[in-house]
Order: structure tokens, then sequence, then C-alpha cells
């Protein structure tokens, strides 16, 4: 079922419906067409171009304006086509082409307009164009449909809770949001979540990655331009009309190009590299770093004036680390996602896997944390549970035989400074591990709550609010 689905998508893909009056024009249009490895059907009147369409719709449509003995003429039949069939690119021929029917003809949305007698190579060029325009607004479309399971957000601990509520009071508004946090943290889910639960839901949610483009290309990105060889190429920002653009670490934007997306921001519209004219816009606009942009912006690296543009709602995007009780649950979350998109086994986390995970340093945050579930299902086996071994250990072979490796630090100290020290920093993982909750972790340590009180004091630690989550750390250190 599979293989011939996927044949009649391709057989659908090339299939080109030819309508003129003219029977040379339509069989020359036709023959070029097979040689270039499409499918041409070919209508003589409005009757036969209809009928065409309602057996089978083409995936385009060339279309004289002027149709002899026909009920419709060439406006008629883009109207109806538009109304019922939307999706499908209508380039208009003509041989008694002007000004007016043209643009009447992209008003009531023709794709472009040729007049007779017309170059192939031109024919050719913008029926290229059509198709490709037609299949990525298809791949828009699908990915948009998948924008609410890329959105989906995942936790239960007091910073994620803090961050969710945050989102879910700006997702009615048209408010810019900037987020903060350190890479991998989850700063392009949450800006997904927006979107995928805004007005603008069913529209594109387009991300521009700042740090991947070029500097020299970054403009001729997202403006798009426009050359005498292939016409218009719409940016990025032409194809998030209507719904949003994310500027993914924006802090990497080259100089010239701030001033230029200032300029859009005030005055939604701009002009694309080599036109002229003026092309407005209605976007929505996110964007994140895990920079200081008010550093930047004393650096004299980021425009103070977009800066301030730009982080009308700011909202910090918490480490994975000021997270860790969610980790069992966004394991099991990869675990699910791995197994629908991958075929990858469907496992569990064991009690013990899922405390040395949460006990983990975890530099590279939720993405490390994908990466390493992910690998872990590749290389393990098929039991029900995911083992604590079965995780990555300390390259030290003690680690086998269930010793601690003792960092070279550790190992100078005398054994009552070395003690203090592994009891501070195990003792402040294990909080922080349970979301500061002072009696999880006494009941899991195996000491009294009072006990443990006096232990902490001892050691200088003590917890505070950050992000909405209790947090461990040493006293007179920044919670």
């Amino acid at each position: 079922m599979t293989n011939e689905k996927n044949t009649n998508e391709g057989k659908s893909m090339s299939d080109i419906l030819i309508v003129d009056d003219e029977r040379d024009i339509r069989e020359l249009i036709g023959d070029i067409l097979k040689d270039e490895g499409f499918n041409p059907r070919l209508a003589a009147n409005s009757e036969e171009c209809m009928a065409e369409i309602n057996g089978e719709p083409p995936a385009l449509i060339v279309l004289d304006i002027w149709l002899k003995d026909s009920k419709m003429d060439g406006i008629d039949i883009l109207k109806t086509v538009k109304r019922d069939n939307p999706d499908i690119p209508v380039v208009i021929i003509s041989g008694h082409g002007n000004i007016e029917i043209a643009v009447a003809a992209i008003k009531q949305g023709a794709y472009d307009f040729i007049e007779k007698p017309f170059n192939i190579d031109q024919l050719m060029v913008v029926i290229s164009r059509a198709m490709e325009t037609s299949r990525l607004r298809r791949e828009n479309s699908a990915l948009r449909r998948q924008d609410v399971g890329m959105a989906a957000m995942v936790g239960s601990s007091a910073a994620f809770k803090g961050l969710k509520a945050q989102l879910d009071k700006v997702t009615a508004s048209n408010a810019r949001v900037m987020f903060t946090g350190p890479a991998g943290s989850g700063k392009e889910i949450a800006a997904r979540y927006i979107h995928a639960h805004s007005p603008r839901s069913g529209a594109p949610f387009v991300t521009v990655s700042s740090a991947s483009i070029e500097p020299d290309r970054m403009e001729e990105v997202l403006f798009g331009r426009e050359t005498t060889e292939r016409g218009v190429e719409p940016g990025l920002l032409e194809q998030a009309h209507g719904g949003f653009i994310y500027f993914d670490e924006v802090g990497d934007m080259p100089l010239g190009t701030q001033s230029k997306i200032l300029r859009v921001l005030t005055e939604q519209q701009f002009t694309r590299v080599g036109g002229a004219s003026t092309v407005r816009v209605d976007i929505r606009v996110i964007s994140s770093t895990n920079k200081s942009l008010g550093d930047e912006v004393e650096q004299g690296r980021f425009r103070q004036e977009l800066y301030h543009r730009l982080n009308v709602v700011p909202i910090a995007v918490p480490s994975l680390e000021e997270r860790r009780e969610d980790i069992p649950e966004l394991a099991d979350h990869f675990v699910e996602v791995l197994n629908r998109e991958q075929g990858l086994p469907l496992r569990h986390l064991s009690e013990d896997a899922a405390a040395l995970l949460q006990t983990m340093p975890w530099p590279g945050n939720v993405r490390q944390l994908r990466n390493m579930i992910e690998r872990v299902l590749i290389l393990g086996g098929e039991a029900p549970e995911i083992e604590a071994q079965e995780l990555p250990q300390p390259e030290d072979r003690a680690a086998e035989e269930g010793r601690v490796v003792l960092s070279a630090g550790l190992a100078t100290l005398p054994l009552r400074e070395a003690r203090e020290l592994f009891e501070r920093e195990y003792l402040l993982t294990q909080i922080n591990r349970f979301g500061g909750n002072i009696s999880r972790t006494a009941t899991f340590v195996g000491m009294e709550r009072s006990a443990l009180h006096r232990k902490l004091k001892s050691l200088n630690v003590v917890t505070s609010n950050k992000a909405g989550a209790r947090v461990a750390h040493l006293n007179g250190e920044d919670a």
C-alpha cells in the first residue's frame, strides 16, 4: 500500500492541465512538458477543463484567458479553481493580454501571467517556479500540522510550571517575546508552544537560524530577492506573513541586518534585495539568545533600539539542572517520541537509572538528555526497563567495581575536608534533584529531617527561590 501511495503522489506532482482553445498551442506546450518529464493533460474549452479537474485535480494548470465556444472564460475558471482547489497554482496565458487582465488574474489568485507569443524557456521557468512554490506550501502545511506535537511541554517541577504560566499569559497577545537561557534548554519548543496556542496557530512558524546563515546572505534569506532571470524569490519574512517568525540566537545577527530588521518591526514592510516595490507583512516576532544582550549592546555588537523592541516580554527558560525533578518525565517522553518516529524500543527508566540521570551534570540541557536516551535505545537491549549500567559511566574502571572515582582535587585533601566537600556536593545535588523538598531528600538519604537541617547548617547550605522553584546553594552565593 505504501509503495502504491507514493507512486500516485509522484504521478500527481507531475500532472499539468493545459487549457487553450488553439489546438496547436496546447499540443506544443504538451509535447514540451512531456520532454521535461511531466504528464500533460489537454482541454480545449471550459467544459473539458472542469471535467478534468473534477476527475482528478492536477498539480498545476496552464490556462488561456480567452476560450472560444465555452460557457466560462479563463477568469471564471480561475475563480472556481481558487474557490474549490486553492492549492493548485494557475499560470495564465493570453494572446490578447494587457495590464488590466494581468492585474485581474493576479488578484483572483493566479501564480503568474504570460502574454502570447511567449518564449518557451520563459514558460518553463514560470511552471517550474510555480510547482516548487506549491510543493513548499504543502510541506509547510504538513510541518504546521506537526507543530502541536513539536510544541509539547513536558514537566511538573515548580520551575517548569512557572515557565508554562508565563507562556500561557502571552499566547493570546501579539507581544514580542525574548527567551533567554542556555543552549539546549528548549527555547524553540517554548516559542512553538506560544504559536500552537495562539490565534495564529494555523499560519506559518518560520525559524531564522541567525548563527548558521552566512552574514553576506542574511538579507537575501530574510527579505528575498528579485532578478531578471529568476523573478521574485520570497524570503523568510514573506513566508512568515500572517504567522510567526522566530529569530534563534538573535545575538549572532550581523549589525547591518539588525538595522533593517528594526525598520521592518517599525514599519511592517521591506524591499526585496534587487527589488523596488514595497512588501507589507503581518508577523509576530519571537527571539531567543544565550548571550547577555545587555553586554552585547554595551560592546557595540547589538543595536540598543532593536534590543528594546524585541525584549518587550522577557522570559527566562530554566536549565535542566534547575528542573532536575522533570528528568524522569522528560526521559519517558523522549522514549515515546523516538518509538513513534524511529521505531526504537518502548522502554522505561528503572528507579536507579532515573536517580543517576537526576544527579548527572547537564551542560547540554534537554537536548543532551534526548541525545542520551536515543543512544541508549539504539545500543541497548529490549528489556522493559533501562538500567543504570546502560547509561554513560565514568571512563575509570573503578566505576565498574562500584567504587567512587575521585577527582584530582578531592584526592589531595585531608579526610575531614574531603568528607565535608563530598557531603556538601552530595546533599546539594540531592536537594536540587528533589526540587528543594527537604522531606523527600531526607527520606532518600536516610536521615531524620531535623538531622538533615543541622547537617545543612554545618555545611553552610541553604535553599531559596529561583524561577519559582526551591534551589539549594551555599550561603552567600546567588541562587
